[in-house]
């Protein structure tokens, strides 16, 4: 395999609205659908559409959400062996409001909350096959540093999308840390620093990267994105596209690195030089840019000769 994803399995709840509600507020939505979700699942699907031998790692519930979630992965050819069922704790749900521009959403982790030494066991048989592990926060802390761990000594590219961001990474999660995928409000949450543009993003990476990540790129939407190495900086714009919604936008992101990832060498010490990095975030914002032209989370992903078409065109 390529990828493999420890992470989150939900299944979306997605009201579609002309705006958001503010507290309190009720407000008629124009449509209703259910969608496959869960942070962990849209980076295995993203990468999967665009390439990359895919396994999911995680754990659903024994209802008919659960079995729905698995069988969509299957269907893009994910290896999905080493999802568990939980016989006490219904799968993972996500509420989301999409607006034209924006979405709230609430997610009720559910066996998510669950995944622990059984995924790590079956991380740590699995540990010499893949290029890269994608990590998130849907899933227990503990699990996602210990995870992290294992993968680094064992010579993987850790990617973490710090999401959902509510406190400061300690510094030896950081140092198994391959890159981090920040947007600018988890970069914002992560470091204290106020996150608004493409300086504040490099001086809140910066900080990060201080603390012992060896990459650091911020996601800034519209404003496109920054990486931070032991190199320097550099900044990425955005494409421009018509975005309908963005709730999978970083999901896209992250997938799409971790498929251009697996095409690159490695540097002797583990990290990967400008140039590369420059092509791999360009690429990942491309699968983003893609995905927010789409409604949905995994039915936004885009396949790689979709990819190639767009990046033809800009």
């Amino acid at each position: 395999m390529d990828v493999v994803v420890l992470g989150s399995l939900n299944m979306d709840l997605v009201a579609q609205v002309s705006r958001l509600p503010k507290p309190g507020e009720t407000i008629l939505g124009d449509r209703f659908t259910t969608m496959p979700g869960g942070k962990g699942a849209n980076q295995a699907v993203a990468a999967a559409r665009l390439g990359a031998r895919t396994t999911m790692m995680g754990r659903v519930g024994g209802d008919s959400f659960g079995k729905t979630l698995c069988e969509g992965l299957a269907a893009d050819e994910i290896d999905v062996s080493a999802i568990s069922v939980s016989d006490r704790t219904p799968s993972g749900t996500a509420l989301i409001a999409v607006a034209p521009q924006d979405n709230q959403i609430i997610v009720v982790p559910g066996a998510n909350g669950e995944v622990g030494q059984d995924a790590l066991m079956a991380l740590a048989r699995c540990v010499q096959e893949p290029r890269v592990l994608l990590l998130q926060f849907e899933i227990p802390l503990a699990v996602v540093e210990e995870a992290a761990a294992i993968a680094w000594a064992a010579g993987l590219t850790v990617v973490v999308d710090p999401a959902p961001a509510s406190a400061p990474l300690s510094d030896k999660f950081c140092e198994h840390i391959s890159i981090l995928t920040p947007n600018q409000t988890e970069a914002g949450l992560l470091t204290g620093l106020e996150v608004v543009d493409v300086e504040s993003a490099i001086a809140a990476a910066q900080i990060l990267h201080q603390q012992g990540v060896q990459t650091v790129i911020v996601k800034l939407g519209e404003l496109g994105s920054v990486c931070v190495t032991a190199e320097g900086s550099f900044s990425t714009p955005a494409f421009s596209v018509k975005a309908t919604d963005t709730v999978a936008a970083g999901d896209a992101f992250n997938g799409g690195l971790a498929a251009a990832l697996c095409r690159l060498d490695v540097a002797e010490n583990g990290e990967y030089s400008h140039d590369a990095l420059k092509d791999a975030v360009a690429y990942a914002s491309a699968v983003s840019a893609i995905a927010v032209t789409r409604s949905g989370a995994q039915p936004s992903m885009p396949t790689k000769s979709e990819v190639e078409a767009f990046l033809l065109t800009q």
